[in-house]
């Protein structure tokens, strides 16, 4: 087989400013680097799209340095090496890295893990065993200390890493898991599928009032992946030392201007209430073990992940602005082929 010297890209045209459209992205034909030494070319055959990534299109540095005008967006990916120039990798081997967003990509081997593709899908190693399954598990059993007996809240319960979240509890012991989700599709995934013993559709009324509802006796962890009004409601809510991992804050990635914290904040000083922001890397001690474990769950059929898959490198900009706006159940994957 020949190498191909061309790929299509995903490029950053323009910084959204609030929610992204599609005129802030440009699909485009390029021209692959040579393979240098201690390099692999990748043809992308998986790629993720992930709400961290909107953050990244601002022009502001966090903890990962701003999306570029006019160069091509990045993120975790699967694919088949076609060429290498490095004696761990061989052609034919599956890897995971971090440049989607783009047909074939030019990885350093240093940044390209190898994976197993004979009884896993490629997909798996961008949900349940990837970033996304990595952060749930460190998040509720790290990050928020999770003991049996527990009473879980999760935000965002239908997306990956809350579904995943609230399936790692339950296998763990908790005494009850509520998820609030966006529509009563999503609700009934949640409690007809994965055993989370209550959930409720925030766009029904205030999240307080449901949140009582659901829980009337309050909850010792509050997994955050949504912010805002839900991270309020939880702070009012939650039992005296309550711990609460922060991992992620979707409602307000979009927001113009200053974005206003919390405003009951203060229930966190009489409540004794722990709230510990994290990212995957903070717990790359554990990774083997959540590998280990999670791969177990996976294969009984504990641990499920849904998909939303759409088809087609040029559709990235799309599965991503649908994943923004709640279209989607479990993890979105664009297939690349």
């Amino acid at each position: 087989m020949t190498a191909p010297t061309a790929g299509t890209e995903i490029r950053l045209a323009s910084r959204p400013d609030g929610m992204p459209v599609p005129e802030n992205f440009t699909v485009a034909r390029a021209d692959l680097p040579d393979v240098g030494p201690g390099q692999v070319l990748v043809r992308n055959l998986v790629l993720s799209v992930d709400p961290y990534m909107r953050g990244r299109m601002n022009n502001v540095r966090t903890y990962v340095p701003p999306f570029q005008i006019g160069k091509p967006l990045e993120g975790g990916a699967v694919g088949e090496v076609l060429v290498s120039r490095s004696p761990q990798l061989a052609a034919g081997d599956v890897v995971l890295h971090g440049l989607g967003w783009r047909e074939y990509a030019v990885v350093g081997a240093a940044g390209a893990t190898r994976v197993d593709t004979t009884a896993t899908p490629p997909e798996a190693y961008l949900g349940a065993l990837g970033m996304p399954g990595h952060a749930a598990y460190a998040g509720l059993l790290e990050a928020a200390e999770f003991r049996p007996g527990d009473t879980v809240f999760v935000s965002g319960a239908a997306g990956t890493v809350g579904s995943i979240v609230g399936q790692i509890a339950k296998l763990r012991g908790a005494a009850k898991v509520i998820g609030s989700a966006g529509g009563p599709e999503k609700v009934r995934y949640l409690t007809e599928e994965l055993g989370f013993d209550r959930a409720f559709d925030y766009r029904d009324g205030p999240i307080w009032q449901q949140l009582v509802k659901a829980s009337p006796d309050g909850f010792d962890v509050y997994f955050d992946n949504v912010g805002g009004d839900h991270l309020d409601a939880a702070l009012l809510l939650a039992r005296p030392g309550a711990r609460f991992a922060l991992c992620g804050a979707i409602s307000q990635y979009n927001e113009r201007g200053e974005v206003v914290g919390p405003r009951n904040l203060v229930q966190a000083i009489g409540k004794g209430i722990t709230l510990r922001g994290f990212l995957v890397g903070h717990y790359e001690h554990v990774k083997d073990r959540f590998l280990a474990e999670m791969g177990g769950w996976l294969a009984r059929g504990d641990v499920r992940c849904r998909e939303t898959v759409v088809q087609g490198v040029e559709n990235t900009p799309q599965a991503f602005l649908d994943m923004l706006g709640g279209k989607n159940t479990g993890k979105t994957l664009v297939r690349v082929g």
